[in-house]
Parts: C-alpha cells; structure tokens; sequence
C-alpha cells in the first residue's frame, strides 16, 4: 500500500510571538518544519511527502525541504487549514491509497505513531493518535467579564487530538469536500466524522508536542539539542556492477576513460559513483539508489551520474550529516585505472564537498576469475563515513 503524507504548515504560526512564524523558527540547528517532516522522509512506511506553506514562502524555505528529499512536493496553502490540506492532496500522487496529515508545528513524531496510525487506518478508514486527559476537564463559557464553568466532563470519556492522523484516501478526499463546501474544522478526523467515516483512536505520544507558545518553543529548543546519537559517525556500504559492451562510453567517478567498451545501464552507469551513492544512502539509512533513481523512470535515462550523485549529497546534508570520507576499491581486468584515479578522486571530492585527501580510490583486478576477470565487467566496492552536524 503506498502512503502519502501531507505536512500542513500553511498558517502564519503568530502566537508563539515574533516576525518569523513559529514553522521557519530553529531549533537544534534546524526549523520546527524540517524537524516534522523528517521522520516521513525517513520512514520507509512512507513512499511520497507533499509540504504545504504559506503562498509567500518560497526560496530559502522550499530548498532546505527539498535537501532533505529532492523528491519532496511543495504545495501553496489556503485561508483556512483545511484550505491547505486541500492543496496538498491536490499534489499527491494518485496511486496514493492512505493519506496522512501531519502538523508542520510538531517536530518530535515518532516512528512508532507513524506505524500505529497507518495500520489502523488502513484496517478502519480513518485514524488518529490521542492523549488521555491527566487533569479535569471543565466546559466553560462567557457570562458578563468572567469565564464560568458550565460542566465537568468525564475524563475517562475525553481524549487530546495529535497527529499524524491518518486516512483512506477516498476518506480525507470526503473530508476535504466538505472543507471546501464551507464546513469549518480544526483537524480532518473531524470532517470525516461529519462525512460519516468512522474514525479510530491509536495511543498518541506525549513527546508528540504542537509548539503553539513562547514556552513551547523553548521548551523544543531545549529538547532538539544535539545528541550523543546524533552527533556518532555512521557507515555505510556501497556495492555496483556493470557489464561492459561496444559502442558505450567507459564513466567511472565522473571521468571519461578512453576504451572501446563502455558500462552498460539505465543512466551513464557510472559504477564507482553509483557505489557511492549507496554508501551515502546506506549510512543516513535512506534507502538505496534503486528507490531515489528507479530505471523505470525515463527521467533517469542515460543522466550523469555525478548529478545523482550530488542530489544524495544535498539529502544527505539535509539531514544534518556531513561527509567524513570515502574509501573506493574498483575492480576491472581493462583498461588500467591507474592513470584516472587522481582525476577520479579529484572529480569525486568536488561533488562530495570534501578536501580530495578525504577520497580513497584503488583500483584492483580479479585476476582472470568470474565475468571482471575475463573482462566483461566491472565491479566497485565503496566505503562512507558520515559525521553529524552537517548543517
């Protein structure tokens, strides 16, 4: 099942005080924005993320979004709330079957709520997670100056609305209807109440907060401070293979090599940057090239390589993770690589943003084993460190 995620940050954010609204405010480094949207575009539960912002927010704003997923949508938003998620359901792709809408002004979602809303959803149409009530809950109203209890609720009864909530797709696009039909609403589980959908509650997260006031914003600032998790080195793995035939260019790391034989592939089928690419992918756990690059895809036919490479680059640094170095063994019986590797490391330091003492590359042969020795392959092993703190 393909799940959309749809992030509503379209309001002006003016009660947590200041000219800046509270989603573009930072804290541990990053906005309260790129912290919500963060944990969708790590989810492997979630396959496309639309961010919704205000219609004058564009820029500086849409491109750090876009560093931490260069296949992230931006949508304009609306008067109301449900205006926005409008637009933002407007961008999601149709083979989308659940949609989640999330708050742009809660930046500590979890993995696990993620998880519970999905498969509630997809098992009952329509879920959100919800708090229970630790104090007691009155019903007020105005009389004369005074505010005046009117009613004491049952608390075993009341529960606090979070999100992500999550919907069958044919169910927030009800939901939506009624939106823009004139009904008024301060979450979407409510319009898909009013449509008729049953609607369940998953156990929420405390941690889960909305920054709605100065307190808040402090405090979230004081909890987003880099952690000692956060800041460890990550390692990834990267591993490519390409046949070798006739009338193909030969591209590795970036460098045209002279031969008669060229890599065979869906883009340049540049091995080593492909390796790389992975490697990079497989230390800030974002999949693999396979998922950003599919060779279904024709925009990827016959691309550089290098230009792949540099989009993982920004996602990676979207993240908050900054290159270490990068360790490079390639494997080919011909043509003899040694004369290319400085070109390659140099290429290959220029798109990874680091000094090229920080680029390994070695070059190996097979030693006339399996298909590489015998020359109809080539094969590349590579290696990346990434350090937190990137941004």
């Amino acid at each position: 099942m393909r799940v959309a995620v749809i992030v509503a940050a379209g309001g002006r954010g003016v009660r947590v005080g200041g000219e800046v609204p509270k989603q573009f405010r930072r804290i541990g480094g990053r906005t309260v924005l790129e912290h919500a949207v963060l944990p969708f575009v790590r989810s492997e539960r979630i396959g496309e993320v639309v961010v919704v912002l205000p219609p004058d927010a564009h820029g500086e704003p849409a491109a750090a979004l876009r560093a931490l997923d260069p296949e992230l949508r931006i949508a304009a938003g609306g008067r109301r709330r449900q205006d926005s998620v409008a637009a933002g359901l407007a961008q999601v792709s149709a083979a989308a079957e659940l949609v989640l809408v999330h708050d742009g002004a809660r930046p500590f979602c979890s993995a696990g709520l993620i998880a519970r809303t999905i498969e509630a959803a997809a098992e009952c149409g329509a879920a959100i997670p919800v708090l229970e009530a630790s104090d007691t809950v009155k019903e007020v109203g105005p009389e004369g100056d005074a505010l005046m209890v009117r009613a004491t609720l049952p608390r075993e009864r009341v529960r606090l609305a979070q999100t992500p909530q999550a919907f069958r797709r044919e169910v927030l696009a009800a939901a939506v209807a009624l939106g823009r039909a004139g009904a008024d609403a301060t979450d979407e589980a409510t319009l898909a109440e009013r449509a008729g959908h049953p609607v369940r509650a998953v156990p929420g997260d405390p941690e889960n907060i909305k920054i709605t006031t100065p307190e808040d914003l402090a405090r979230a600032a004081a909890r987003a401070g880099s952690s000692a998790a956060e800041t460890a080195p990550r390692v990834g793995f990267g591993y490519d293979t390409h046949r070798l035939a006739e009338g193909r260019p030969m591209v590795l790391g970036g460098v045209l090599i002279p031969h008669p034989r060229g890599l065979v592939g869906h883009s340049d089928a540049d091995a080593v940057c492909h390796a790389v690419t992975d490697a990079l992918l497989g230390a800030a756990a974002a999949g693999d090239i396979g998922r950003h690059f599919p060779d279904t895809d024709p925009r990827w036919r016959d691309a550089s390589s290098v230009e792949l490479l540099a989009r993982v680059v920004a996602l990676v640094r979207g993240r908050g993770l900054a290159v270490g170095n990068v360790d490079v063994v390639v494997i080919a019986e011909r043509p003899k690589l040694a004369p290319h590797v400085p070109a390659m490391r140099a290429r290959l330091a220029a798109v990874l943003g680091v000094d090229v003492e920080r680029v390994s590359v070695k070059a190996k042969t097979a030693e006339g084993l399996d298909a590489v020795g015998r020359g109809e392959a080539v094969a590349v092993h590579a290696v990346a460190l990434l350090m937190g703190g990137g941004r």
